[in-house]
């Protein structure tokens, strides 16, 4: 059911995907000044209008903004036979900050187009998805497909792990209806030779550790010797949450018992592909990766806890630092929990560590934002059936399935609402797609594909409900 072409997707959506592209919309995380910048709002008012030109016979397009919360669309498609659930397709629209000086040619909010792939900060992540999914279901209606009624969730503060979001479940939950079935658009493929289904996401924390120990910055000569170092204290705190030899997270809450099933799936995942994490990162001439095997690694990517520090503040540039003795130290931390672990009790556990008789009785200011993981409840037969035949037509290939090591904070939402549902994370976040680095890809070819696989589905599901009337 090979339903949209490449050439469709240009001429019906590359347009507002590119100018969508060339908007600085960051996430309330990375530009706290978001709603005088109204690159939020620009961006969900593009994605809004579009969404109303779409040739669907009974369509609602609905920008709701709650009072201090960044704005969410939801575009309502009404089904075109008789239905009773409600098929919730999901993506975001908020972006994470370029990272640092992209490529010559490329740049985070000009977008490139270098034969079918796309280059700019947020077109993978996730600004593809709104496109896709309407686009899917303007296929299945354009071919006569019938489908039950799709509610288009786009939100706008995922990348800062999604606080605004509970907040319009709560107030959508009557519009939502019965759900029964949802679709992540937001998650990544391992190749771009099939539809990827992710199967669990780890859980994240982040966190801002700053460590005082002086008013004001003084001569090194006069303080050093006296005065402990910020940076020193920074590391015995950092050690309290990771083994520096091993990189083990020492913190139990963010740790959870790996099932059996998972392990199996990344063996049968690296006896096809190989070592796929060591490919597709672009470390240095010998570095050596953890884990000895590459099912280890993969495991490790997917279900192990890791700390990263992602950035760092008080430390000046190394083309004017002095001999000073700094006044403070922050690092901003990336904790990536289990997928099952607890993540508001790995918060917790993590400021308790870090605030707990701290060395030199420095002063050490802790915040943190949380997102749960996830797991994907049990695949029922005829989802199964759908995505196998959805991933062989539009793909020529069977579905792969895998675990993720980013966050997805929608689908832990959602899973504690509708246990019983059944869930689909798939995504185009593929090699080379560089999610939150620099030169962000979307490869339009695999984008094509993924809206045909997910318009297979999206029928399926109907078809499904009729035939358990």
């Amino acid at each position: 059911m090979a339903l949209l072409s490449l050439e469709d997707f240009e001429e019906r959506a590359l347009a507002p995907l590119l100018e969508y592209a060339s908007l600085p919309c960051l996430s309330p995380m990375f530009d706290d000044q978001w709603v005088t910048h109204g690159y939020l709002d620009q961006a969900m008012n593009l994605a809004a209008g579009w969404a109303r030109q779409r040739a669907l016979a009974d369509l609602d397009v609905a920008v709701h903004r709650l009072e201090g919360r960044t704005p969410l669309l939801a575009v309502t498609v009404g089904a075109t036979g008789p239905a009773d659930t409600t098929t919730v397709l999901y993506g975001h629209l908020d972006k994470q900050p370029p990272l640092g000086e992209w490529s010559d040619g490329l740049a985070p909010f000009t977008p490139v187009r270098r034969e079918n792939r796309i280059y700019a900060r947020g077109v993978a992540d996730d600004g593809y998805a709104v496109f896709a999914a309407l686009l899917a279901l303007e296929s299945l209606e354009e071919n006569g497909i019938p489908h039950g009624r799709c509610v288009v969730l786009i939100e706008a503060s995922e990348e800062s792990s999604s606080p605004d979001l509970d907040a319009y479940l709560d107030y959508l939950r009557d519009h939502l209806g019965t759900v029964g079935l949802m679709i992540c658009l937001d998650s990544g493929a391992l190749s771009y030779d099939r539809l990827w289904v992710t199967t669990s996401l780890r859980g994240v924390v982040n966190v801002d550790l700053t460590v005082r120990v002086l008013e004001r910055g003084v001569h090194s000569g006069t303080a050093s010797g006296a005065v402990p170092s910020s940076f020193r204290v920074l590391r015995e705190l950092l050690d309290r949450v990771e083994d520096a030899t091993t990189g083990e997270v020492l913190i139990a809450q963010c740790h959870a018992p790996i099932p059996e099933a998972h392990v199996l799936a990344a063996r049968a995942v690296t006896a096809e592909f190989g070592d796929v994490v060591a490919d597709e990162l672009p470390v240095v001439e010998g570095l050596t990766l953890m884990g000895e095997l590459p099912e280890d690694r993969l495991v490790r990517r997917t279900w192990h806890p890791a700390l990263s520090v992602v950035g760092m503040g008080g430390i000046p540039d190394p083309a004017i630092a002095g001999n000073v003795l700094r006044p403070f130290t922050t690092a901003v931390l990336s904790v990536r929990l289990a997928p099952s672990a607890d993540a508001t009790e790995a918060a917790r556990a993590l400021t308790e560590t870090l605030t707990r008789d701290v060395p030199s009785h420095a002063h050490v200011e802790v915040t943190t934002h949380s997102g749960s993981g996830w797991v994907a409840p049990p695949t029922a037969p005829w989802l199964a059936a759908a995505l196998d035949a959805g991933s062989r037509d539009a793909f020529a290939h069977a579905p792969g399935f895998a675990g993720e090591g980013g966050s997805i904070p929608f689908l832990a939402s959602l899973g504690a609402r509708y246990p019983d549902v059944q869930f689909v994370a798939t995504g185009v976040l593929g090699p080379e797609s560089n999610a939150h680095g620099i030169d962000e890809m979307l490869d339009l070819d695999a984008t094509v594909r993924v809206i045909n696989a997910v318009a297979t589905v999206v029928a399926a599901a109907y078809e499904h409900e009729r035939a358990d009337r």
